[in-house]
C-alpha cells in the first residue's frame, strides 16, 4: 500500500501561513516554525492592541476635554457630573470635537453643566 503523505493540505497549510509572515525579517518569513510562531504572536498582539487603541483613544479625548474645561473654569469631573445630571448624552468623542472645533457651542454646555453640577 502507498504511503499517504497529506502532501497538498500540509503545503497549502505551509504556505498559508508563511504568506501570513510576509514581510517579517529573515527566518520569521522563511521558516515554517518560526513563522508560526511569529504570526502566532503578531496575532495576539494585534487583538491586544485594538483593545489599547480605545483605550487610547479615550484617554486623548478626555484630555482634550479637560483642558477646554480648564480654560471654561470648570473641572472635568464637574462637567461630566453637570452633563449627567442634565441628561446631556454627549459622548466624549464629540465633547473633544465640539472642545476643538466650536468654542463657543462647548461653552453654552459648560453652561449647561455648571447649572446642574452643584444641585
Amino acid at each position: 500500500m502507498p504511503r499517504a503523505t497529506n502532501a497538498p493540505a500540509s503545503r497549502k497549510r505551509r504556505k498559508r501561513r508563511l504568506e501570513l509572515a510576509k514581510g517579517f525579517r529573515g527566518a520569521r518569513s522563511k521558516l515554517f516554525r518560526q513563522a508560526t510562531e511569529s504570526v502566532d504572536r503578531a496575532m495576539r498582539m494585534a487583538y491586544i492592541h485594538r483593545k489599547h487603541k480605545k483605550r487610547s483613544y479615550r484617554q486623548l479625548w478626555i484630555i482634550r476635554i479637560s483642558a477646554a474645561c480648564e480654560a471654561s473654569g470648570i473641572t472635568y469631573s464637574r462637567l461630566i457630573e453637570g452633563l449627567t445630571k442634565s441628561d446631556v448624552e454627549l459622548n466624549r468623542k464629540m465633547l473633544s470635537e465640539i472642545a476643538i472645533h466650536d468654542p463657543e457651542g462647548f461653552g453654552r454646555i459648560v453652561e449647561t453643566a455648571r447649572a446642574n453640577a452643584g444641585s
